[in-house]
């Protein structure tokens, strides 16, 4: 239950579904800076946004030289999402 309720309150700000699209739709993976211009927000924003994703297992972040790529992580996404969903299938 703990992850659902992180999974949910990192779902519950605009902005983090917004990125959790644009790492969808630009293939799974982006670097922070790349992530951070598609924004208005200021980079501390960003980065703050970014950490919550990571804390509730959305995205996962590897290390590339001097950047940091933060990759979409759809199994747990979908995993959680479906587990919840599951208690209103039609019977």
């Amino acid at each position: 239950m703990a992850d659902l309720d992180a999974v949910q309150s990192a779902l519950a700000h605009a902005s983090r579904r917004q990125i959790l699209l644009v790492l969808h739709y630009r293939g799974g993976e982006m670097n922070a800076g790349e992530i951070a211009n598609r924004f208005q927000c200021s980079w501390p924003t960003t980065t703050r946004h970014l950490g919550i994703l990571l804390d509730a297992g959305l995205v996962h972040v590897k290390n590339k030289g001097r950047s940091r790529i933060y990759q979409l992580n759809r199994k747990h996404l979908l995993k959680i999402a479906a587990g919840w969903l599951a208690n209103f299938e039609l019977d």
